[in-house]
């Protein structure tokens, strides 16, 4: 990995962009790279949570507009080269909202565009007292398109469509107060809030959070009566599988399930 550090320990797989010299911004290089990470974290049992954070101090300050320059300066060879980086990321966004595994950002210093799309398809979005969030792309000439559809699922249509059209600026607390994200913290109790968080994923069955997760993505399109019957198979996939057996039984003998630490 050249644009990202990782490391794993007990179930989880922490993720630190790192091009700290432009604040974290991303490359189509940590874009794949983030693909990557998020496709080999799926096919190892043992990993149940992505924690992503940004190295030296900031998130990630969106797109690098290098990558567009260099698109460019390829449309003559290459009509779609600018669609072609612009979809990667928008892949990405899908990728990461649409895992069963849990994701968790840590959101410090600049947060802006490409980082508030990360911030948006994280399960849960713990920001430091520092967080300065910012959709600068209307204020650019261009359009914040890949993550509209991502923004308008966790704010709402009329709030996003307020931060698009203003160039949105928010410090952590009003990001709070839109609920973009789910907890505010100063820097000396950053990781003590993200150790709690983990904590208690870690106390879930990971098969039942992945189901949780693909049911509550299909419920935002669906009507809660036509999914009856759906949501009913679910449940009882669950309660007969072996995780299900297994928290029945932890609970009734008064002990830690067997996936808890």
């Amino acid at each position: 990995m050249e644009t990202l550090l990782s490391r794993r320990e007990d179930g989880v797989l922490y993720l630190t962009l790192n091009r700290p010299d432009v604040r974290n911004a991303m490359s189509l290089g940590m874009v794949l790279e983030l693909r990557q990470a998020l496709a080999e974290a799926e096919a190892e049992p043992q990993t149940r949570i992505i924690v992503l954070r940004g190295a030296a101090g900031h998130f990630c300050a969106g797109a690098d507009l290098k990558d567009m320059a260099g698109a460019r300066l390829r449309l003559a060879e290459d009509p779609d080269a600018i669609v072609k980086i612009n979809a990667a990321f928008g892949e990405l966004c899908v990728a990461f909202a649409d895992t069963g595994l849990a994701i968790v950002a840590v959101l410090e210093g600049t947060v802006m565009g490409g980082g508030i799309g990360l911030a948006c398809v994280a399960d849960v979005a713990i920001a430091g007292t520092s967080a300065v969030f910012r959709l600068p792309e209307t204020s650019l000439g261009v359009v914040p398109a890949q993550i509209g559809p991502f923004l308008v699922e966790r704010l709402g249509y009329a709030e996003a469509r307020r931060l698009a059209v203003t160039g949105g600026r928010l410090d952590a607390r009003a990001a709070l107060d839109l609920r973009l994200v789910h907890a505010v913290h100063p820097a000396g109790a950053l990781d003590n809030a993200v150790a709690a968080v983990i904590a208690e994923i870690l106390q879930c069955a990971p098969g039942a959070v992945a189901a949780t997760k693909a049911l509550f993505a299909k419920a935002r399109f669906h009507t809660p009566a036509s999914l009856v019957q759906h949501a009913a198979e679910v449940f009882s996939a669950a309660a007969l599988g072996a995780e299900g057996l297994e928290g029945t039984s932890a609970f009734l003998h008064k002990r830690k399930a067997s996936w808890a630490p």
